[in-house]
């Protein structure tokens, strides 16, 4: 009788012991699925927010009021009879267009096609403006542009604030300065933005008065596409704004980034 009941204890044990295995097997399994779950919710939002960031990013760049004024501007060059001027115009902005629409579907240009990128951009806003706007752009000739690479149209926004609100609001003439340098780490290069136009404390100060608000709408989806560039783990990217008044550099704005794609080291 004793060992029956040695039995059925040990018995007993085991089930207890194997029912309690089993339960905090469910348990982690179910613990771990949530987890799982959870982990893929977050990539998915992340992917998300990536996606909407991006097609804000591009139509941004894609400004319905840029592309209106450039065809407002070619048809004011056709009634005008400079035919000339209109064929160079016309055909400078569909291969702006040509090329927006090839670089959107693909995340990284190299410096050399981007530097090519905004030249025809700062062409097409050279002629609507009827050169009341000039620019130049420098390249450090030790910087490899054939090799580095960069996010996609990543500079036409802050080129489009350059031109819309600071040389737009000024009575005379305005230029923008564009500089790729080469910087001592591997893989890094520096871009500076220089124009002598209103500057961003005036800018700040005129967008709140008509909208309310003191951000431009590029500026905030530059620095949100930013964000998610570096939360990538691909790209190292830092830039910083500034007034040139507050630099004692005379007047309007400038634009510093520094540029390193990790997965190139």
């Amino acid at each position: 009788m004793s060992d029956n009941l040695i039995f059925i204890s040990g018995f007993l044990i085991i089930v207890i012991t194997c029912v309690g295995i089993l339960s905090l097997f469910i348990t982690f399994n179910n613990r771990k699925n949530q987890l799982l779950q959870q982990q893929l919710e977050d990539q998915l939002a992340a992917q998300k927010k990536q996606y909407e960031s991006e097609l804000n990013a591009l139509r941004s760049q894609l400004n319905p009021h840029f592309v209106h004024n450039s065809l407002n501007a070619i048809q004011f060059y056709i009634q005008r009879n400079e035919v000339e001027i209109s064929e160079d115009y016309l055909t400078k902005f569909s291969k702006l267009m040509r090329l927006f629409f090839d670089y959107s579907r693909t995340k990284t240009i190299t410096l050399k096609e981007e530097i090519a990128f905004i030249k025809k951009y700062l062409d097409i806003e050279k002629l609507r403006f009827e050169d009341k706007i000039s620019y130049t752009i420098n390249v450090d000739q030790s910087l490899q542009v054939n090799d580095l690479s960069i996010p996609t149209m990543l500079l036409q926004p802050m080129l489009e604030n350059s031109v819309n609100h600071g040389i737009f609001h000024k009575t005379t003439s305005g230029n923008i300065e564009v500089n790729f340098k080469k910087t001592p780490q591997e893989n890094k290069y520096q871009i500076i933005i220089k124009d002598d136009g209103v500057g961003i404390n005036r800018t700040k100060k005129h967008n709140k008065q008509t909208t309310g608000t003191a951000k431009a709408h590029s500026s905030a989806v530059f620095a949100e596409r930013l964000e998610i560039l570096n939360d990538s783990g691909d790209w190292n990217i830092s830039y910083s704004i500034q007034d040139r008044s507050e630099l004692n550099d005379g007047t309007g704005t400038i634009v510093e980034l520094r540029i390193q794609n990790l997965t190139d080291l």
